[in-house]
């Protein structure tokens, strides 16, 4: 009888379905997605400890929170989005600029200012950001 040589373990083999799965909940999970570049990974902080560290209330769905659970909102938004998000507009107009539920767009008072919208203010705040940090400010 004519024996054939065994194939080395996993040779030929195609991945399963499971094991797809779970190399990309694995990347996924290690960080390999997409994210703003390091070099604007401060300005997303600077973007989050600005409204955590803030005298405003922030909007979402007509309901009022105080700037620290306005932030954490966002930043759980961030973390969901990480993936879309390559810079730090991104980040605002994905995790800062209106509901997932309502569809309605976030709102910020602040103490002697007209209330307007969150994306608004996060983008002057970012600009003055960009101009004090690269403008030799």
């Amino acid at each position: 009888m004519k024996t054939h040589p065994q194939p080395k373990a996993g040779a030929g083999r195609r991945p399963t379905a499971a094991t797809v799965v779970l190399c990309l909940a694995l990347a996924t999970l290690s960080g390999a997605g997409a994210d703003v570049p390091p070099g604007q990974r401060p300005e997303v902080d600077y973007l989050l400890d600005f409204l955590a560290n803030s005298e405003c209330v922030l909007l979402r769905n007509g309901t009022a929170h105080d700037a620290r659970e306005g932030a954490d909102h966002v930043r759980r938004k961030y973390d969901h989005y990480r993936d879309e998000i390559r810079t730090t507009e991104d980040f605002i107009d994905r995790a800062a600029t209106r509901s997932l539920v309502s569809g309605r767009a976030y709102r910020v008072r602040c103490p002697g200012q007209a209330e307007r919208p969150v994306a608004e203010w996060l983008h002057e705040a970012l600009a003055a950001f960009r101009h004090e940090h690269h403008d030799g400010g």
